[in-house]
């Protein structure tokens, strides 16, 4: 997949992206990389992949750090923005990518507690740090953007109403981010061929992506959704603040 930013087209920007150790935040934070952004590769526990990326990106040109954060824990978040602030001195792009809530041995409020007020407390922590004409980009899924209209297979359940409670409650931010210059776009997309989200699903419905791939008649791989996150970070946002990405007929439309 080739990136879709132009080269230099970011050149001075600099982007945070969570959760971009693997998967589609790794593919994101390299395009961000590519295009000239200074970028911060942020891990949970997987520190090793975030420094072979990290060293990746460098040895490309490009100028990248990793920071490790636990989403959940409000005085790690604030130790991140902190690095980030020495290192950087604030961000242009924030792209909230990491989610959970299939993992076992989790608290049975642990999707909630991850995808909403994690996410609110993210976004809070980092305000300061966002400058008038930054852009936030809160990455969801079909599944659970459309929840309450159209219903999902029960596996997913639980991640999908934390996923629409934590992208309802960033939208209810939007007057204080509108007040302070920040833009702020949901990306939506139908299931993503690869992830581990996809493949935790499979395990426990197997037959449950070919089915969606049949009725969607495609399904983006990760490195495609990627290049998608990574254009709404530059893209002029829908007035509904919602880019969606793949087949969206089989749901019903949110009121």
């Amino acid at each position: 997949m080739s990136n879709p930013l132009a080269a230099g087209s970011l050149t001075g920007s600099r982007a945070l992206v969570t959760g971009s150790s693997r998967g589609i935040g790794a593919d994101t934070v390299r395009y961000l990389a590519e295009a000239g952004a200074k970028v911060v590769v942020n891990y949970r526990n997987k520190e090793k992949r975030a420094l072979q990326l990290v060293d990746r990106i460098q040895q490309a040109g490009g100028e990248a750090i990793a920071i490790g954060a636990d989403l959940t824990d409000v005085e790690s978040v604030a130790a991140m923005f902190s690095t980030v602030e020495d290192r950087f001195g604030g961000l242009d792009v924030l792209v909230m990518n990491a989610s959970g809530g299939m993992e076992s041995g989790m608290a049975d409020d642990y999707a909630l507690k991850l995808n909403r007020d994690a996410q609110v407390d993210l976004l809070t922590a980092a305000l300061p740090l966002l400058a008038p004409g930054s852009r936030v980009v809160f990455v969801t899924s079909h599944q659970a953007h459309f929840i309450h209209t159209t219903e999902t297979m029960p596996e997913y359940l639980p991640v999908a109403l934390s996923k629409r409670a934590g992208e309802d409650a960033l939208r209810a931010m939007l007057p204080q981010l509108e007040a302070a210059g920040v833009e702020f776009v949901v990306v939506s997309g139908d299931m993503i061929e690869g992830t581990i989200t996809a493949t935790l699903l499979e395990r426990s419905n197997p037959g449950a992506i070919s089915s969606r791939k049949e009725s969607a008649g495609k399904l983006y791989n990760v490195a495609e959704f990627a290049a998608e996150v990574a254009s709404a970070a530059v893209d002029p946002i829908p007035a509904d603040h919602t880019r969606y990405v793949g087949d969206t007929s089989d749901f019903a439309p949110v009121a």
